[in-house]
């Protein structure tokens, strides 16, 4: 325990001297951004009058776009103009860009799935805290896609509002207009509006990301460098209220694998989900019913023999906006979690430098999944979530949060502090210290701590982070996504890049990272030390090799390792993109047959995309994920045959996507999953599925929609009523094992 002491002493001096010397360090010079003074207009603005030369008057003029990537200041490649002005009701930003022929990407395609066309965007931090900033983006068919982005989380395109866009290609380039309605805004009732305020162009071709001021990358904070805008007086959207009633039905027929019988279950869901905007800053959601299943599918990932649970991002709409406000340095809030609520209310917005944010929903899906004989069955889970934020000092903040969850005489109980500080414009301190306590249902009382602590340093040639994490056995946080604890850990990550002024070359660099693990009784259970290499050239094209040499301790058992990975991507050519990534090495069977102890074995997985884009309506990918797991002759017992297959996974999706028109596509999805182990080596099961998943969907903005969807799965099974079990395994997914067909309408009314 006192090794173990003093390891921690010393990790956390180490910090703590990093951040005494960043505190010293004198900040980058640097111009103070820009102040823009717009003023109302007197007419929304047309496609028409900005594409052909007739720019109506009191529209702000805003040109000299310039580069951050590959560039760092230098002039975008093509011309770029916008302008920008505001009337009663909506916020205005109109752009007019150059591309040369041939060159201009642009395709039919669903919201949100613009990325890899030519785009041009509208930032907008509105309560002017240099922290955070919504951000809308469209290409030059005028498809939308919008975020937030918040210093320290990375980009949250999860989030969805309502707007407005158009966008045309013209012989030279494309125009575009976005008008945003204020009653989409969040910000402060100040009768004279002071915001952040930027604009982007991405152009793919180049790998360029341009903007209007100047967002370098030799100061890490992105909102400080926004433009200060003024001239917004009396914006107010009035009477704010939203209303998002839904109704679900569906029918489906599912094969029972105790019984081996067939069963049908037909049922119908209507539901309600409603925003108030109070005094235009603070956000109350309320829900009944919500229907918090999800519409698209998640993407394909290795989920067998995983010694941690595998993280599934969150894309219900209930726990979309202002998701951010719920982040700390630790996950303890992940709102997969709440899996079927029958009422749910949340409230997130900002006072001045205080942010708010609280959730709280009942959760039928604990009671659902025990037993019926189980006197708990039916009961249902209590889940709350608490946050406040003080900002202070530039960019600073510190936070309190708290979560509890409680089904039957069982809790959970988490309470934080966290702590974000700008030590300057490169360096950055986060931490956090968290307890909790927790009642098991047979009344066991545990209490646990976890500490995070580390420093960040980011310029445009130099990336660095540092940090400490110390979780307690007992620690528990049962809302959260915490996979591991008991455990002490450093890590360090670095990262240079050269960036050639001529040639093709437009980047490359070493990065590097290194981690220690140890438990509270001083045990070392973890070393990785991971060095790469990258380079970046024009098309979107990556190319990346890496390796790493690494120990583990599990169940006891050392186990020494190594990997050899390459990665290239490339969307050089307009209707093609790929990506392609191979690594050898070494991994350890966690899930042993019985009587077997974890052993090593040789390891191949290996990563394919592929998306085609024949048209500008029609879009195609194809994914493959191929993971071998191989007794090799050092690391398995010698009781155990050398090059035999411990397990072989095959995935394979193909996705295809249609768009007739913007608010109507249709996408069809077929996967293939195939696990097939060898029993005497891993307790895993030769499964193998086929699921077939169409939808249509008609989408005016992201409340009113209409969903009609069918979807079928086959596996290798089939039923005999002469044996036992009835389900019998067989070569080929031949038998369906599930089907069902449903529609969903949703209606957005504001008020």
């Amino acid at each position: 325990m006192t090794a173990s002491l003093n390891r921690t002493v010393i990790i956390a001096a180490g910090v703590l001297t990093g951040i005494v010397l960043a505190a010293g360090a004198a900040p980058l010079s640097g111009a103070e951004p820009p102040t823009l003074r717009i003023t109302r207009v007197a007419t929304p603005p047309r496609l028409d009058d900005f594409a052909g030369g007739n720019i109506p008057s009191g529209y702000t003029k805003i040109t000299d776009f310039r580069q951050r990537e590959p560039g760092d200041g230098t002039p975008v490649s093509q011309g770029t103009t916008a302008y920008i002005g505001y009337d009663d009701k909506n916020f205005y930003a109109v752009f007019v860009c150059r591309q040369a022929a041939g060159a201009l990407r642009a395709n039919m395609t669903k919201r949100e799935a613009i990325m890899g066309d030519d785009v041009v965007g509208l930032l907008l931090d509105t309560y002017h805290d240099r922290r955070r900033a919504y951000v809308f983006l469209v290409n030059p068919l005028g498809i939308q896609m919008d975020g937030i982005t918040t210093e320290g989380q990375d980009d949250d395109y999860s989030y969805d509002t309502l707007w407005h866009s158009d966008g045309r290609a013209t012989p030279d380039g494309f125009v575009t207009w976005i008008a945003v309605p204020f009653k989409s805004l969040r910000f402060s009732g100040a009768e004279q509006q002071i915001w952040g305020f930027g604009l982007g162009r991405i152009i793919p071709q180049n790998n360029e990301t341009s903007f209007w001021p100047v967002l370098t990358r030799q100061i890490q904070s992105f909102g400080s460098q926004l433009a200060t805008l003024e001239g917004l007086e009396r914006l107010s959207p009035g009477r704010n209220l939203q209303f998002i009633p839904y109704a679900a039905g569906t029918t489906a027929r599912y094969l029972d694998e105790e019984s081996g019988t067939y069963a049908s279950k037909t049922e119908g869901r209507i539901g309600l989900d409603s925003k108030v905007v109070v005094k235009d800053a603070i956000t109350v959601d309320l829900t009944l019913n919500p229907d918090f299943s999800q519409i698209e599918s998640d993407e394909p990932q290795v989920t067998i023999n995983q010694r941690y649970e595998v993280f599934f991002p969150e894309k219900r709409p209930f726990f979309i906006e202002n998701a951010g406000m719920f982040v700390t340095p630790e996950n303890l809030f992940f709102s997969r979690r709440v899996a079927d609520p029958q009422v749910g209310a949340r409230v997130t917005g900002k006072l001045g430098r205080w942010a708010v944010a609280g959730v709280a929903a009942d959760d039928r899906a604990p009671g659902q999944q025990l037993d019926e004989a189980d006197p708990q069955h039916g009961d249902r889970a209590v889940d709350a979530v608490v946050r406040v934020q003080r900002e202070f000092a530039g960019q600073s903040h510190l936070g309190v949060m708290a979560t509890s969850s409680r089904f039957g005489s069982g809790s959970n109980t988490v309470v934080s502090l966290d702590a974000r500080l700008a030590l300057n414009r490169n360096w950055t301190f986060n931490g956090q210290a968290v307890m909790s306590d927790t009642r098991e249902a047979d009344s066991e009382r545990r209490a646990g701590q976890d500490f995070k602590a580390g420093m960040s340093y980011s310029s445009r040639a130099v990336y660095y982070e540092s940090y400490y994490t110390d979780r307690s056995p007992d620690f528990a946080a049962d809302l959260g996504y915490i996979p591991r604890v008991d455990m002490r850990e450093a890590y360090t990550f670095g990262r240079y890049r050269w960036y050639p002024k001529d040639g093709s070359l437009l980047s490359f660099g070493p990065s590097g990272e290194f981690l220690l693990n140890w438990d509270y009784d001083g045990r070392l259970q973890d070393w990785s030390v991971s060095p790469a290499f990258r380079f970046e050239l024009p098309g979107s094209t990556e190319i990346q090799v890496a390796g790493s040499r690494s120990f583990e301790l599990f169940e006891g058992l050392d186990f020494n390792k190594y990997r050899l990975r390459t990665y290239v991507s490339s969307e050089w050519l307009r209707w093609l993109g790929f990506f392609a990534s191979y690594r050898v090495g070494q991994d350890v069977n966690y899930y042993p047959a019985e009587g077997l102890a974890p052993f090593l074995g040789d390891s191949v997985q290996c990563d394919l995309g592929l998306t085609l884009r024949p048209t500008s309506r029609f879009r195609l990918e194809e994914t493959y994920i191929y993971n071998r797991l191989r007794t090799d002759g050092t690391g398995t017992p010698a009781s155990i045959p050398h090059a035999q297959d411990i397990f072989r996974l095959h995935l394979w999706r193909t996705k295809a996507n249609v768009q007739f028109t913007r608010p109507l596509s249709l996408r069809a999805i077929v996967d293939y999953n195939a696990v097939q182990p060898d029993p005497a080596l891993v307790s895993l099961t030769r499964d193998k599925r086929v699921t077939a998943d169409i939808l249509l969907t008609y989408m005016l903005n992201p409340g009113t929609a209409v969903y009609v969807g069918y979807n079928d799965q086959y596996a290798n099974v089939r039923v005999d009523p002469l044996l036992a079990p009835r389900l019998q395994p067989t070569a080929s997914p031949t038998t369906s094992v599930g089907r069902q067909f449903f529609v969903k309408v949703s209606y957005l009314l504001r008020f």
